[in-house]
């Protein structure tokens, strides 16, 4: 028994000596620790010990998210339960405000009221005055909302996103976001022109720009930035798209585009003599019948990578019959093809042939194959066919395309200018067949 009881008792004292050792680490150390937790968890620390009290203020991380308090409003009581809520979000909001400095701050709450933006605004400036590097902002209400004019003048914020569903109005004059690296607009709804003619102007460096709008108009109709290397466009709200101008793009140093919409008129503008990979998934409306996509396909035609989406596919293949000429791709040497109808593989075809260059296609899937000829892909040299299981179907569908006969028991496909090489491999936990061309 005095054994066990002397064993109890170091234990103890171990532990007791453990949480001795926590509390002598320097204060900014503690932060740096709890910095790694969620914010809740990081400030329920506080009850530990005295020592521990003021220590989450300066955990350098910071997420208030008020969505897990806010209730339905058949659940409301008269408002009561709301108001009680907000009082205890913002009290806890309020707790971190101080002077240390803060690399992120997030904040997602909803409000009803004008007058709440007073509180949402002193975070903001609270976080800019603390040298904020990383700012995401998601803010639900159906009120007008004005961001404090620190948030566009600061000079150390490196990302900056902004949501939801939200009117932001007129923004103040004299942006001026010096270090802003990555800009990412979710439903964000601005006076027009305000993003490209007031915003973008005062971010001289920025890299990365994400405009999304669903369900909502998308706006602005023209993207112009000299700065700006990737590109992220998702506009879908089909009801209004014979309200917009056209879609426009001027970003001469841009490298990478990934733009989803419906095919609109026009594409009067689009200047991407930079573009290096471009994805994208274009859908086809009754609303347009005949939508002109000369301007967009001329303007890509010296990306080097292109993705095409099923829809994309389809809607270009709808203007190559109503007389669209594709320009040579002089610089393509990578295409990603996804084909759901007979339309869409009429279109891969005259792909290939203005693509000099093209060295490796990608097709997915072979089970969608509805056309007859034969593809002659002399330049290619590495053709993937992606979520293929080699089933005698797909293989019978992937001679009618290159116009050749399976020989070595399967292994090899001999066509009339090479022989192909293939295997089924496994990646990220999809079955594709690889081929390339082998030694006659």
């Amino acid at each position: 028994m005095t054994d066990n009881t002397g064993e109890k008792e170091g234990t103890i004292k171990e532990e007791a000596g453990l949480r001795d050792l926590l509390s002598w680490l320097p204060e900014e150390v503690l932060g740096s620790i709890l910095s790694l937790l969620p914010t809740k968890q990081a400030a329920s620390t506080s009850v530990l010990a005295k020592t521990w009290r003021h220590v989450c203020r300066l955990v350098h991380n910071l997420d208030f998210n008020d969505y897990d308090h806010v209730l339905p409003p058949e659940e409301e009581e008269c408002g009561r339960k709301w108001n009680l809520i907000r009082e205890s979000f913002r009290k806890f909001v309020d707790a971190f405000q101080c002077a240390s400095p803060i690399k992120k701050f997030s904040l997602k709450c909803h409000f009803r009221k004008e007058s709440e933006m007073a509180h949402v605004n002193g975070w903001i400036c609270n976080a800019v005055e603390r040298g904020v590097l990383e700012m995401s902002l998601d803010l639900w209400t159906t009120c007008e909302v004005f961001l404090s004019c620190a948030l566009f003048t600061n000079k150390t914020l490196v990302k900056l996103t902004l949501g939801s569903h939200i009117d932001l109005g007129n923004i103040p004059p004299g942006v001026s976001l010096p270090a802003l690296k990555s800009l990412l607009i979710n439903t964000i709804f601005f006076t027009y022109g305000d993003l490209c003619n007031v915003l973008l102007p005062g971010c001289p460096i920025l890299e990365e720009l994400s405009v999304r709008h669903v369900n909502c108009e998308g706006i602005p109709f023209c993207i112009s930035s000299r700065s700006i290397k990737k590109l992220t466009v998702y506009y879908n709200f089909e009801t209004v798209i014979t309200d917009m101008p056209g879609m426009s793009f001027d970003a001469p140093n841009l490298v990478s585009l990934d733009y989803s919409d419906y095919a609109l008129e026009e594409y009067p503008q689009v200047d991407l003599e930079s573009l290096v990979q471009a994805r994208l998934d274009i859908k086809y409306s009754k609303l347009i019948k005949r939508p002109d996509m000369s301007g967009l396909i001329n303007g890509i035609s010296n990306v080097h990578t292109l993705i095409l989406t099923p829809a994309s596919a389809d809607v270009i293949s709808r203007c190559v019959k109503h007389g669209l000429s594709l320009p040579v791709f002089k610089n393509l040497v990578g295409l990603s093809f996804w084909g759901d109808n007979k339309r869409c593989w009429k279109l891969l075809p005259y792909l290939i042939k203005q693509s000099p260059k093209l060295y490796t296609l990608i097709i997915h899937g072979l089970d969608d194959y509805t056309c007859d000829g034969t593809m002659h892909l002399v330049k290619v040299n590495v053709l993937h066919v992606l979520g293929c299981g080699g089933t005698a179907r797909e293989l019978e569908h992937l001679m009618s395309i290159l116009g050749g006969v399976m020989v070595d028991d399967g292994k090899i496909l001999q066509t009339h200018d090479a022989r192909w090489s293939c295997i089924i491999e496994v990646q990220d936990r999809v079955r594709f067949l690889l081929l390339s061309k082998s030694s006659c």
